[in-house]
């Protein structure tokens, strides 16, 4: 029999517009990787978006009609697929593997969050983001009743 199943400890990243999140996650990803996770980011768009570059074949695919387009090569893939109301559950199972996700946006969801409100105020540095996740991810870890 083996153990629990690792699951990845969800952390959002939450604010309007233009208030450091993507600034932030940027700086935070090198470090929680330097103190040994693997770190997945699912970004949240409020808004539609182009999902493959103009230009590139898959882009070309998507335009001709296709609901789904995949590129892949020996180290990386990329998937879009055209999905009556996504959200963030499905993409969630795609990073199995990782000890941390990010979730840019989805400030109103029940995962435990950073909301970033710049310029009204100045964020946590990158170093204490990622002391906070650290202690809130080892809170999940711990048996029931330590």
């Amino acid at each position: 029999m083996t153990g629990p199943e690792k699951k990845p400890f969800v952390f959002a990243v939450s604010g309007y517009k233009n208030s450091g999140k993507t600034t932030l996650i940027t700086a935070l990803i090198p470090e929680l990787v330097r103190r040994g996770y693997k770190v997945a980011v699912i970004k949240h768009d409020g808004h539609d978006f182009e999902s493959d570059v103009p230009g590139t074949d898959s882009y070309r695919f998507q335009k001709s009609g296709a609901y789904g387009t995949a590129v892949y090569s020996s180290k990386r893939l990329m998937v879009t697929k055209e999905w009556e109301e996504p959200d963030e559950k499905a993409l969630l199972e795609a990073f199995g593997e990782a000890d941390i996700i990010l979730i840019e946006g989805l400030k109103n969801s029940a995962y435990p969050k950073y909301v970033c409100d710049y310029p009204r105020q100045i964020p946590l540095s990158p170093k204490e983001l990622a002391d906070r996740i650290e202690a809130l991810k080892a809170g999940r870890d711990q048996p029931p009743g330590q």
